[in-house]
């Protein structure tokens, strides 16, 4: 059973840059065929793709979001890091870090597999 969990500060302030990072247990991050994603939900928006790393190193990232997100790995810990840069209020939701299919379309929910429980970060001075 693959587990992920996310962790990182709660709070940021504005124009400074998120990070979070996503601890995979019970599966590789590097096992073939599958991307990790990073989602987020301000409610009462709809779920929103960030941005994904496969499991061969490469990324793909939200147009929305591309000009200040990056996502990167550590192998060796079976971890995968958000930094959301120059953030604003508007960023502030639940974060979440999720396995996908490869071949899915990283936009629908449904896709994915394993979630994590979701962390709530707030864009605050």
């Amino acid at each position: 059973q693959v587990q992920l969990q996310e962790s990182g500060p709660g709070l940021v302030k504005p124009s400074q840059t998120l990070s979070l990072t996503c601890t995979v247990s019970g599966g590789s991050i590097t096992t073939n065929n599958y991307y990790w994603s990073w989602i987020r939900h301000a409610p009462p928006k709809e779920l929103e793709w960030i941005g994904y790393i496969t499991y061969s190193g490469n990324t793909n990232y939200s147009p929305n979001l591309k000009s200040r997100t990056s996502i990167s790995r550590d192998t060796s810990k079976n971890q995968f890091t958000l930094q959301l840069r120059s953030v604003t209020p508007e960023d502030t939701a639940i974060y979440y870090c999720a396995r996908g299919p490869i071949y899915s379309d990283p936009t629908i929910a449904r896709e994915y597999e394993y979630w994590s429980q979701g962390t709530q970060v707030t864009v605050s001075s």
